[in-house]
Formats: structure tokens, C-alpha cells, sequence
């Protein structure tokens, strides 16, 4: 089963969906659960911030929202966000399929506070074999400019960088900035499921150095550059749901595997 979280700019998915509403150790997911099939294949939805963007990003129920898909039996996420754009060449409009994740967030992030400690493994904070079947369908389609890897850095929020802060994230190299891939991708890892991004590119953060006419990102521009996208998204969200194996061979199914410690 996959479960597919929607971002900014992409609330509904599913037709003919079933609702389901489900209360979790960590609370309530962020609205009522969509339950449908894409293809052969049981598909679960849920918009990240409400069903009305009632949940900033700082507020986001994230352990409410992976512990609920992890109970109905998804094993595979597929998460929908926008993202701003660092560097010059990736432009709005663009993909990025992020394989780097740096967080400068201050959220909770683990399921385990002990008294058993885990410590698992994110050298690879993506899942291999969901990314290889993103990359695949975005090749066979004409509709964006493709990304096929990228460091995204995910700051608290809910406001927007200074100059300052943009200037350093560019400094370091890294590519896209967003707020709430982090601790979503941590928290599947830790339940073991397999988490994969698709960063939709809406603006260049504060602007580019270079080109007075490239404005700062607004609140405004980030929803009309997504809904414009967003029936594209959609198809091709379809297709990657078609492609995703069956089985699964990658590292998150084992991530638990001796990440216990015990006397």
C-alpha cells in the first residue's frame, strides 16, 4: 500500500475515496485519510496542513500523520511538497527529486524517547528504489524540467529566510530550501517505511543576487505556480504509483536491524 502526502497547493488526489478517520498515540493526522485504489494498487492520502491549510509548517502533526499511514498498512510514501530554489538553474516550474536532506528545523523528530535507545542509520535519508521509479516515469515525460538529485535544506518556518540566511544555505552548496520534508522523511524511516520527495520548484527564495527582477518568494506566488502545476502533478504521481515494485529490497525495510541497543 502507498501512502501519498500532499503539500502546499494539493489537497485532493483520490477520486471516489473512502474517508477514514483514525486517532493515533500522537493525536489526529492532520484531516481524515483518503482511502482509494490508483491502478491495482491501494493507494492512501493525506494533505500535510488540513484539508483547509489549517496546520502551519511548524504545527504540522508529522508523528500523527506517519504513525496513521504505518497503521493502515502503507509500507511506501510518497511526499508532495514546494520548495524554493537556491541556485539559478533550477528554476520555478522545475522537479527536484532531493537525495540530501539538512535540517534546521528545532521539531521532534524520533519516535524513540527512550527507554530503549535507537539510533538508526540516515546516511540516505531517501529510498533508493522509490526515487529510481520517480526518475523513471519524469523520463518519459515532457512536462517539467527534471532534477534528478539534490540537497534540500528544511528550516522551522513559518517565515521566509532573510537575505542573510539564503546567502549561507547557498554558500554551502545546497540546492532547494523547504519546510516540512524534515522529520517526515526521519519518522518513515524510523517505522520502516520507504519515503520519497517530489520537490516542486515555485520561487528562488529571496531572489537572485544578479537579477534585480527576480523578486522575493511570496506566499501568493508559491500557490499560483503549484495549482498551475498541479494537474500535471497528479498524472504523473499515477504513473510513479504504477511503476513502484511490488517487493521491497531497499534499506528502509531493515532500518531497525541492530539499531537497538540492548544489554
Amino acid at each position: 500500500m502507498i501512502g501519498i502526502i500532499g503539500g502546499t497547493g494539493f489537497y485532493e488526489l483520490l477520486e471516489n475515496a473512502e474517508e477514514k478517520t483514525i486517532t493515533t498515540p500522537y493525536g489526529n493526522p492532520s484531516a481524515p485519510l483518503k482511502i482509494g485504489k490508483i491502478g491495482s494498487k491501494k493507494v492512501i492520502f493525506i494533505p500535510r496542513h488540513g484539508s483547509k491549510h489549517e496546520y502551519p509548517p511548524h504545527k504540522v502533526p508529522y508523528k500523527a500523520n506517519i504513525w496513521a499511514l504505518k497503521e493502515l498498512g502503507v509500507t511506501r510514501i510518497i511526499s508532495i511538497t514546494a520548495v524554493g530554489s537556491l541556485k539559478s538553474e533550477i528554476k520555478p516550474g522545475d522537479i527536484v527529486i532531493p537525495d540530501q536532506v539538512v535540517n534546521f528545523t528545532r521539531r521532534e523528530d524520533t519516535f524513540y524517547n527512550g527507554p530503549e535507545t535507537t539510533h538508526i542509520s540516515f546516511d540516505t535519508p531517501f529510498c533508493p528504489e522509490m526515487r529510481k521509479s520517480i526518475i523513471d516515469t519524469l523520463n518519459d515525460t515532457k512536462e517539467f524540467c527534471i532534477h534528478k538529485k539534490g540537497t534540500v535544506i528544511v528550516i522551522q518556518g513559518p517565515r521566509f529566510s532573510t537575505i542573510a540566511e539564503s546567502n549561507f544555505y547557498r554558500s554551502q552548496g545546497w540546492d532547494i530550501i523547504n519546510m516540512t520534508i524534515y522529520p517526515e522523511c526521519v519518522l518513515a524511516r524510523e517505522l520502516e517505511l520507504c519515503y520519497a520527495n517530489i520537490s516542486l520548484v515555485t520561487d528562488y527564495d529571496t531572489g537572485l543576487k544578479n537579477d534585480p527582477n527576480i523578486k522575493p518568494v511570496s506566499t501568493e506566488e508559491v500557490i499560483r505556480v503549484f495549482k498551475e502545476n498541479s494537474e500535471k502533478l497528479k498524472t504523473i504521481i499515477k504513473s510513479v504509483v504504477k511503476k513502484i515494485p511490488e517487493e521491497r529490497n531497499c534499506i528502509c525495510s531493515k532500518a531497525l536491524d541492530g539499531a537497538k541497543i540492548s544489554n
